[in-house]
């Protein structure tokens, strides 16, 4: 089971590695090849996890990947409030760049790693509260009050997604992941392009007065990262079935993590415009 999620986009974090007998003699098909299977073997596409060892890591559950959620978000929450309130201002702007730049680094890492690391998933989160924590105050200083709202409005966004994609069934289909990812990963090249580039006085992208299409940048990044919720929650759901290894719950925690991120920082800009008109 694969997610377009570019976090979660691992084609072969479900699947168990194939063996082959060296010993099949040519033109002898495969066996079960020819509609039956023999005791205790999967049928072509289906997770088979092995046989059971003294000391093997369990399965995923949605036990544990509420859990390593609630871990992984609340290192995020404990790093931002502390950097909200006692980060001095005047390290403001550089603990944001530096936390930003670190931060996309960790996410390129810890989404290639084969077996993910939770050690490096805990840096990350700490990392993205260092940021979070700077770019809200840093709001917080211009707009007072507009950090609650917010943080109010990605709560109440996310659990709307995961309502709506519970209650209607939402499928994610082949072609849906496609335009996710390709969506995304454009969204994110632009941005991190106009980040780089606001360092030297040269941001494209927010630094014009048109109202228009300042919602209309908004309301792209906020509905991408609703679309990367609903490929965080088929991730999970797709992992539980196919009795993924636990590890994968801190993939999937990851997932939501980074997701959540965004949506915070794209909420955040959205209320900025409200305010400032």
């Amino acid at each position: 089971m694969r997610s377009s999620n570019p976090v979660l986009s691992r084609p072969d974090a479900f699947t168990p590695q194939q063996q082959t007998n060296p010993y099949q003699q040519y033109g002898q098909p495969p066996q079960g090849q020819f509609g039956y299977q023999q005791p205790g073997q999967p049928y072509p596409g289906q997770y088979y996890p092995q046989d059971p060892v003294p000391g093997a890591q369990g399965v995923m559950t949605i036990d544990d990947v509420i859990t390593k959620s609630a871990i992984t978000m609340g290192t995020v929450i404990a790093t931002a409030a502390l950097t909200f309130m006692f980060m001095p201002a005047r390290f403001l702007f550089p603990a944001l760049i530096v936390s930003a730049i670190v931060g996309f680094i960790t996410v390129l890492v810890v989404s290639a790693r084969r077996v993910i690391n939770p050690g490096a998933v805990l840096a990350y989160a700490a990392i993205e509260g260092v940021f979070i924590g700077a770019v809200s105050k840093v709001y917080e200083y211009a707009w007072n009050g507009i950090v609650p709202a917010a943080v109010m409005a990605t709560l109440v966004t996310a659990a709307a997604t995961l309502g709506a994609y519970k209650f209607f069934r939402i499928k994610v289909t082949s072609k849906f992941r496609k335009m996710v990812m390709i969506g995304t990963m454009a969204y994110a090249g632009v941005l991190f392009l106009n980040f780089i580039l606001s360092m030297f006085g040269m941001g494209f992208l927010f630094s014009g007065g048109n109202l228009i299409f300042l919602l209309l940048i908004s309301a792209i990044g906020v509905g991408l990262a609703v679309f990367n919720l609903i490929l965080d929650f088929d991730y999970i759901e797709q992992g539980i079935a196919m009795r993924a290894p636990a590890s994968e719950s801190w993939r999937g925690a990851f997932g939501l993590t980074v997701t959540m991120v965004w949506l915070y920082i794209e909420m955040l800009r959205l209320l900025s415009y409200f305010r400032s008109n």
